[in-house]
């Protein structure tokens, strides 16, 4: 049985890194044995597991989800299929912010 607590460990590192990044939020997810695991950090420290993360995700991203998953998957297919811990740190634009399109692959 997968146990999502094993994110746990890299719990601190990401917050670090969201806070140097000053990011609005910084999410994971990692697969074992066919079971899926996610975890969603605020720059509170708060600290929000598998259904919980993704509704918080969902309600981030309230215009948005779909597509952002939907451009996401690919890469987050790629990390978990090489078994590496797909981490992804987020940066919201206000609505009035000029917005551009980076790559999210190195």
């Amino acid at each position: 049985m997968f146990d999502e607590y094993e994110l746990e460990e890299h719990i601190d590192y990401w917050y670090e890194g969201l806070k140097s990044d000053r990011e609005q939020f910084v999410f994971a997810v990692t697969e074992n044995s066919g079971d899926v695991a996610m975890v969603l950090i605020t720059p509170d420290r708060t600290i929000y597991v598998n259904e919980e993360a993704r509704e918080k995700l969902s309600e981030f991203w309230i215009k948005a989800y779909e597509n952002n998953i939907n451009q996401l998957i690919p890469m987050m297919a790629e990390n978990l299929a090489n078994d590496i811990i797909s981490v992804t740190g987020v940066k919201m634009v206000s609505p009035n912010q000029k917005r551009r399109w980076v790559s999210l692959r190195p």
